[in-house]
């Protein structure tokens, strides 16, 4: 992250058990314009590391004096999600990169078709917003657990009768992916942020019924996962770093101050894509099998137990 932009937490409101919403305003300069779709990465101060954890924008983008992300309270949380939950508190400053859209929404479409899983609904909340302004067609598909995953459930039925569907046990409904996207015209484009099976299921859908890959976009944001200790030996500089079960292999370089270019911290942008060798669990979203057997995404991507990968770094 090279720009940082100190906010200060102006509110905070506990929009389900699990799900707390946060709205940051500016201490010294204006904040950033955004476009909907866009995210911010969040550093959060742990007593030993500093965590980067990316979350979507969910208020206007017309008004950018402040701006809003909601987080889960995650089970098996790193830290970042209890540290936003447990520590902080109105009037904290927190420090945040400015904002990135690798989410926009397509500008050909004739018709938005949002599916969200969870706290997935997140980076619709300002693509909807968007949407009242410039009058065009959408749905919302929206798969959740009654006061646990819920967010913002009732808001957007109420405002959006019509274009809102809800998957849940309250509503006795279940998301037939297929079926929603045979339903689909050929200029409607599909969004999908949620869990990984689900995404999964729309990709493999879109595909099974022959939808061009422009017209399918996903985002996730799912924090690397933990994983055996390894060693990394980056050939170009000659050091060798050693990469502790709970931390993912970019964070340990830049604890090195390594650079490594990243954006999105989840395995779906590329930037941070870096050539290897050695025996590597991919969990990244972006590369192929191919691309797989030279690159690795360090953001989420790590060696495989007790062993040692080399790095071109």
């Amino acid at each position: 992250m090279s720009i940082l932009i100190p906010v200060r937490v102006r509110d905070i409101q506990q929009v389900t058990p699990l799900i707390r919403e946060f709205t940051l305003e500016a201490l010294d300069q204006p904040l950033p314009a955004f476009s909907s779709g866009s995210h911010v990465v969040v550093q959060l101060p742990l007593p030993d590391r500093i965590l980067r954890n990316a979350y979507s924008l969910t208020n206007d983008p017309a008004h950018d004096d402040y701006y809003k992300i909601a987080v889960r309270l995650q089970d098996d949380s790193r830290g970042g999600s209890r540290f936003l939950h447990e520590q902080v508190m109105i009037g904290d400053v927190l420090n945040i990169s400015a904002p990135l859209n690798l989410f926009a929404l397509h500008s050909q479409a004739h018709k938005h078709v949002f599916i969200a899983g969870g706290i997935g609904i997140t980076p619709f909340l300002a693509h909807i917003r968007e949407l009242m302004h410039t009058g065009q067609a959408f749905e919302l598909h929206y798969a959740c657990r009654d006061q646990i995953s819920n967010a913002y459930e009732t808001l957007l039925t109420e405002l959006f009768p019509e274009q809102v569907h809800i998957y849940s046990a309250k509503t006795a409904r279940r998301l037939d992916v297929m079926q929603l996207l045979q339903q689909q015209s050929l200029n409607s484009h599909v969004y999908v942020c949620g869990p990984e099976r689900l995404t999964q299921a729309v990709q493999d859908a879109a595909q099974t019924l022959g939808w061009s890959k422009q017209r399918v976009h996903a985002e996730a944001f799912a924090a690397p996962a933990a994983g055996a200790a390894f060693t990394a030996y980056l050939t170009q500089s000659q050091q060798e770093i050693e990469v502790p079960s709970d931390y993912s292999l970019l964070e340990a370089l830049e604890k090195h101050e390594i650079p490594v270019t990243s954006l999105c911290r989840g395995g779906v942008c590329g930037q941070c894509a870096t050539q290897y060798t050695g025996d590597v669990e991919h969990h990244d979203h972006y590369l192929n099998p191919q691309e797989r057997e030279q690159l690795l995404m360090p953001c989420v991507s790590r060696g495989k137990q007790g062993c040692r990968i080399e790095l071109e770094l």
